[in-house]
């Protein structure tokens, strides 16, 4: 190895590094604002961490001391709610038995109640569906656009109408006359 005295070695090391510190410099001051950034935002998260276990430290503390609630105000529980209302009712008013149903309770898809009328003891639809697609009432708007392509200007005017006279849901009116716009645009 050398056989120069120590300070000698310190002094040619420190010379070096600066020379090195110098070439460094350009890349050094084109880093230097993101480095001052990420330093101070290291700092500021840090300072909220410390903060946070501070007040996690005084939340035990203080737990002790302040009584529990039973129930707390915003807490909802099945059991406190009031009982659904039954689905049959019936009432006397002058003499007459009428009885209320509760329309909101029946079964829908898509908008749509499917109605049942009871005919010689058979339950039977009668809302009806379209000829045109069957299962037509239980599509979702996406289902029906991927079926619209296969579907003739009068098949799609089936539809059409029968939308309008039952749900008259407006996707899917938009969708429909769109189609039927479309189709009559190309004959």
């Amino acid at each position: 190895m050398s056989s120069l005295p120590f300070p000698v070695r310190v002094a040619a090391g420190i010379v070096v590094a600066a020379v090195e510190e110098t070439r460094d410099l350009p890349r050094t001051i084109a880093g230097l604002p993101i480095t001052a950034v990420s330093r101070v935002l290291q700092l500021g998260m840090r300072a909220q961490q410390v903060v946070t276990e501070l007040a996690i430290k005084g939340d035990t503390a203080l737990d002790g001391m302040r009584p529990v609630e039973e129930a707390p105000s915003w807490a909802r529980f099945d059991d406190d709610l009031p009982a659904p209302p039954a689905r049959f009712e019936s009432y006397d008013v002058d003499d007459t038995s009428i009885e209320f149903t509760d329309l909101a309770d029946a079964p829908r898809v898509n908008g749509h109640s499917r109605a049942l009328e009871v005919v010689g003891g058979t339950e039977v639809k009668t809302s009806g569906t379209p000829d045109a697609l069957p299962g037509y009432e239980s599509m979702t708007i996406a289902q029906l656009r991927g079926k619209l392509r296969t579907l003739s200007v009068d098949e799609v005017g089936e539809l059409l109408e029968w939308e309008t006279a039952h749900g008259n849901r407006p996707p899917f009116v938009t969708m429909l006359s769109n189609r039927i716009a479309t189709l009559n645009a190309q004959s």
